[in-house]
C-alpha cells in the first residue's frame, strides 16, 4: 500500500506467503532494526543512496554504468530504510525495462526479480505487467539452464560444476517465482557436499578451507529447505565464532585472512542471529567496526583497508547495524 502523501513504502504489507518467508524474514528482521537506528544517520544514507542513482534509474558499482547488481543492492538498502518513494521507483522501473530482453547471469537474474518486486511495492512501474503470461515458465527455464550435473546451480548456463552461492540466489529467486526448487533433494546433497571437516562450507568443490560467505550461503538453502540438522547448526556457530577479527571487531572472509570485511560481517552477524547463535556476537566490537567504515557524508566502505564506498557495502553496513539494533 502507498502512503497518500508521500508515497513511501509500506513495508508492513510486504507479501508474507510461505514461499517468500526467507526474503521477507530478512526484509522485516533488518527494516525493524533500522527503524531504531539514530534518524541522522538513516537520513545521511538515504540522501547518499538517493544521489547515487544513474539518470536512467538504475545504480552502478565502482567502475560506473548502471548494473542490475548494484541496482538491487540500492533497492535493498532504501527500503530497510523506508525510503522508496514513487518518482525513484518509477525511474528504476524504466531501467529495468531496458534490461528485460539482455542476456543475465544468476547473479543479474536474481537481482532483476528483487528489484522488480521492490520497485512495484515502492509506487513504481510493474514491469513485469507487460511480459508474456507464461513469464513464470520462461525464467524457470533459464534458471535451470545453470543446472549443473552435480545437482547444484552455477553462474552460467552449461557449467560444469556448481557454485554454492549461486545455488542458493536460484533457489531464493524460485522463492519470488512462487514455486519449488525442482529436484530439491539433489540440491540438498549438493550443498552437503561443500561441508567441510572445519564446521563450514566451501563454494566449490576442490577447496578444502571454508570461508563465511559460502557458509552463510549455505545455511541460507538449507534453512529454505528446512534441512539444518542440530548437529549441522552447532559446527557452523562454532566455525563462525572463529572467524572474528580480535583486532578489528568485525569477522573475516576466512581463517586465512588477517583482516575483516563488511560482507564477511554482515553474513555472519545475520547467520548467527538465525541460528540463535547471538550470545557468540560481541555486539558493541562489531557495532563499533562497522562505524568506523561509514562515511560522514553516507556509504560505506569494505573494510578498514578499503578508501572509497559504494552501494552494496552500505547495504552491508546498514544490515549489520540493524540486525544488532533488532538484537
Amino acid at each position: 500500500m502507498m502512503d497518500s502523501s508521500n508515497h513511501a513504502m509500506n513495508p508492513h504489507n510486504i507479501d508474507d506467503s510461505p514461499a517468500k518467508i526467507y526474503l521477507h524474514s530478512l526484509t522485516m528482521r533488518l527494516l525493524e532494526g533500522a527503524e531504531k537506528l539514530p534518524a541522522h544517520l538513516r537520513d545521511r544514507h538515504v540522501r547518499y543512496l538517493n544521489a547515487s542513482q544513474n539518470p536512467d534509474g538504475g545504480y552502478s558499482g565502482r567502475a560506473g554504468g548502471s548494473d542490475l547488481y548494484y541496482t538491487g543492492f540500492a533497492l535493498r538498502a532504501l527500503a530497510m530504510l523506508q525510503s522508496l518513494d514513487m518518482d525513484r521507483c518509477t525511474r528504476t522501473a524504466n531501467f529495468l525495462t531496458q534490461r528485460i530482453q539482455q542476456p543475465a547471469s544468476a547473479i543479474d537474474l536474481f537481482s532483476f526479480l528483487v528489484s522488480s518486486v521492490l520497485v512495484t511495492l515502492g509506487g513504481g512501474t510493474d514491469v513485469l505487467a507487460a511480459a508474456p503470461a507464461d513469464w513464470r515458465d520462461r525464467v524457470s527455464a533459464t534458471l535451470e539452464a545453470h543446472r549443473t550435473p552435480d545437482g547444484g546451480y552455477a553462474k552460467l548456463p552449461n557449467s560444469p560444476s556448481g557454485s554454492t552461492y549461486h545455488t542458493f540466489l536460484i533457489a531464493l529467486a524460485y522463492q519470488i517465482l512462487e514455486r519449488p526448487l525442482p529436484n530439491l533433494d539433489q540440491a540438498i546433497t549438493f550443498i552437503l557436499s561443500r561441508r567441510r571437516d572445519d564446521g563450514g562450507f566451501v563454494e566449490i568443490a576442490p577447496m578444502r578451507r571454508s570461508g563465511a560467505n559460502p557458509t552463510a550461503a549455505a545455511i541460507g538453502f538449507l534453512e529454505t529447505a528446512s534441512a539444518i540438522t542440530p548437529e549441522i547448526r552447532t559446527s557452523v556457530v562454532d566455525f563462525f565464532a572463529g572467524l572474528v577479527s580480535e583486532f578489528e571487531g568485525g569477522y573475516r572472509a576466512n581463517d586465512r585472512i588477517p583482516t575483516a570485511d563488511l560482507l564477511s560481517t554482515f553474513t555472519v552477524v545475520w547467520s548467527l542471529l538465525q541460528m540463535n547463535g547471538g550470545d557468540r556476537i560481541d555486539l558493541e566490537a562489531v557495532r563499533s567496526y562497522v562505524l568506523s567504515l561509514e562515511a560522514k557524508a553516507g556509504g560505506f566502505q569494505g573494510g578498514l583497508w578499503d578508501n572509497a564506498v559504494d552501494v552494496e557495502y552500505t547495504f552491508y553496513g546498514l544490515g549489520t547495524l540493524a540486525a544488532l539494533a533488532g538484537r
